[in-house]
Parts: C-alpha cells; sequence; structure tokens
C-alpha cells in the first residue's frame, strides 16, 4: 500500500465539542472570544510518532494463495514501520482447533490488541468473545465472527461492490451492443462471499437490458480449476463478449485455457488485484482488461487500527473520539487507465 492510500484510507482522527462552547453559540449573539470555541483535536488521534508500546497478537489461517500471503506480508510490514509496535504472529492454519489455539495462546500472553483473520469467522467466535471478555480488544480483519460482541472493530473487503463494480465496468464497455452475452467464472460456491459476488454482479448487469449472462461454473480459486472450468465455458459458449473472473490466482489458469482456445473475442474482467494481473493489463495485448480489487492491504489498515486501540487513540478526520465499529474497503476497477497507480499493491 503506497503511504498516501494507507494515510488517506486509515488516518481518520478526533474532534470534541464542548458542551459549554455548544450552548453559548446557541444563546449569544454576541461575537465569542476564542476560548468559547469548540475545543478541536483534543483527543488525541493516532500518528506517526512514536506513543505508547503496543503488543500486538495476529492470527491468520495459512498462506496457501497469493492473496492471504499478502495479508501476512501487509501486517508484518505495516508493524516493522512503527517503533512502538511489537507483532506476535502465529503460524498460519487452516484447521479450526489449532487456530484457536494459536489465539488462546496469545491471550494468555496478554497481547494488548489482536488482529484476527479467521479460517472460518463462524468456527472462531467463541474465541474471539473470550478476547474481548479478558479486555482485550479484537480487530477481526476479513471473514467475519458470528456476532459484533466477539470484535471491537471488523475491517474487511466488500464483495457484492466487488461483483457490483465487475457487473459496471463490463455494462458499459458493452453498452450498446446488442444480445452480448456475459459468462461468470465463479470461486467456491460453497462460500458467503462467492454469493455475495455474483449477486453483486448480477444486479449491476440488470441495469444493462442488452446484456444476458449465459453461463456460470465456479472453480476453486486455484490456478488448475480456473484452466479446467474456463475450458468448459469456452467448449460450451461459441461467442462470448465478457468473462467476469472472480479470482486472479485462478484466473491465471483460465487465461491459459483462452490461449489454448485461441480465443481472444471477448474482455476479461479479474477479481482481487494480483501483480500479474496488473502487468498484462497494463500491456494490454490479451483478453484481459481490468480487476476490481479486494485488497489485501486491509491487514495494513488493521495493524494502524490496532494501534489507535492499543495507545487509547482516534483517528485524523473523523469528529468521532473511537474508531468505528467497522470499515469497508472500496473495490476499485483497475483497467489501463489507472494500473500504474494500484501496481505497487499487487500480490504475488
Amino acid at each position: 500500500m503506497s503511504e498516501n492510500t494507507s494515510r488517506r484510507g486509515l488516518l481518520f482522527g478526533a474532534a470534541a465539542v464542548s458542551a459549554g462552547a455548544l450552548l453559548t453559540g446557541c444563546t449569544s449573539n454576541e461575537p465569542s472570544d476564542s476560548k468559547d470555541e469548540p475545543a478541536a483535536n483534543d483527543q488525541p488521534a493516532a500518528d506517526d510518532k512514536p506513543g505508547k508500546q503496543v503488543t500486538i497478537g495476529f492470527a491468520g489461517p495459512q498462506a496457501d494463495h497469493g492473496w492471504l500471503n499478502a495479508i501476512n506480508d501487509n501486517a508484518k510490514s505495516r508493524a516493522e514501520k512503527y517503533s512502538d509496535v511489537t507483532l506476535e504472529i502465529t503460524e498460519g492454519s487452516n484447521d479450526t482447533a489449532q487456530q484457536i489455539g494459536q489465539i488462546e495462546t496469545l491471550i494468555n500472553k496478554k497481547v494488548d490488541v489482536l488482529v484476527v483473520l479467521p479460517a472460518d469467522g463462524k468456527a472462531l467466535t467463541q474465541v474471539g468473545l473470550k478476547a474481548m471478555r479478558a479486555g482485550i480488544p479484537v480487530v477481526n480483519l476479513d471473514r467475519i465472527f458470528n456476532t459484533p460482541q466477539a470484535y471491537r472493530c471488523w475491517i474487511g473487503g466488500d464483495n457484492y461492490g466487488m461483483g457490483l463494480n465487475a457487473g459496471h465496468y463490463i455494462g458499459e464497455k458493452l453498452k450498446g451492443k446488442p444480445d452480448a452475452r456475459v459468462i461468470e467464472l465463479a470461486g467456491l460456491d460453497n462460500l458467503e462471499l462467492t454469493k455475495q459476488r455474483t449477486q453483486g454482479f448480477d444486479d449491476a448487469l440488470k441495469n444493462y437490458p442488452n446484456i444476458k449472462k449465459v453461463a456460470r461454473q465456479a472453480a476453486e480459486f486455484t490456478v488448475e480449476s480456473g484452466q479446467a472450468k474456463m475450458a468448459q465455458l469456452l467448449q460450451a459458449q461459441s461467442k462470448v463478449d465478457a468473462l467476469w473472473n472472480h479470482d486472479d490466482d485462478q484466473g491465471v489458469g483460465a487465461l491459459r485455457a483462452i490461449e489454448q482456445a485461441g480465443r481472444d473475442d471477448f474482455l476479461m474482467v479479474g477479481g482481487a488485484g494480483a501483480l500479474s494481473a496488473f502487468q498484462a493489463i497494463e500491456q494490454d495485448d490479451g483478453v484481459l482488461k481490468a480487476t476490481v480489487l479486494y485488497p489485501p492491504t486491509m491487514a495494513a489498515s488493521a495493524i494502524d487500527l490496532a494501534r489507535a486501540l492499543g495507545q487509547s487513540k482516534g483517528i485524523g478526520g473523523l469528529a468521532e473520539f473511537e474508531i468505528p465499529s467497522s470499515l469497508t474497503l472500496y473495490s476499485a476497477v483497475v483497467d489501463k487507465t489507472n494500473v500504474g497507480q494500484y501496481m505497487s499493491t499487487g500480490f504475488k
């Protein structure tokens, strides 16, 4: 994440208005003295200056996907930026019981704040509750716990927004084209996030009566499954105008299948924000024309939020004393017009 992006996206702030000043402003017609002005910025806001030492415990799933590996990298590099932050990071695990044990170890160590990306939000809700009841605030990263009582702040991506923005991008590109045909290469269908992405995509396409989604296949967020399912789609659909692929990792396989089939008669939009996708978009010599972000930089922002919580500070730019209870990141569309801005955020 670039420094400009991280500042803009995270450091929100705090301002207070005293009751006395507010009352004076409402009841008097006399010019107010400076001492009666609202006491803006009395509440300290988190910034880059060293403050109280904070130990942050970080627990995530196994980094078996490019996006998850980028989550870990973003958390580590962000923590290293601050001299007042110590990061206690667990070895990632997709085993629910093992991840619960790792988080309980962090609770027993009495870390100041926990950042948790659960392998399974529902299954790890109880350990989130345990941390909160122990007085350790939890920043729930992306995969959400079953109850807000299990976290102080949730930060994550917008799966519905991914589909919505992908659909609108394709819709505008095909606007005016009669009987346009669109196909979808989804992720794992047993995941709620996949359903949300498809719902957003379908809702966007409703705005374009000339477009029909003619086929959909669900892959597994892997290169191999992307290649296999894409090959099936291409065999079944001789005429296609656009493809939305939910995930750039499986998109590597999809592009292989497209090349093997000798197809270049449609545009492709990806999802997540892999470096390989950004590079292909910049080169602009294939079907991949855009990707919709699901930014792993959310892990860096989670560290910022945890640090602010540990130091009892607000974040600059908002009037409230406290950090928000939830923060949904925007799923920007990256194409050749803006890919240079995002290149440094691409994950491998």
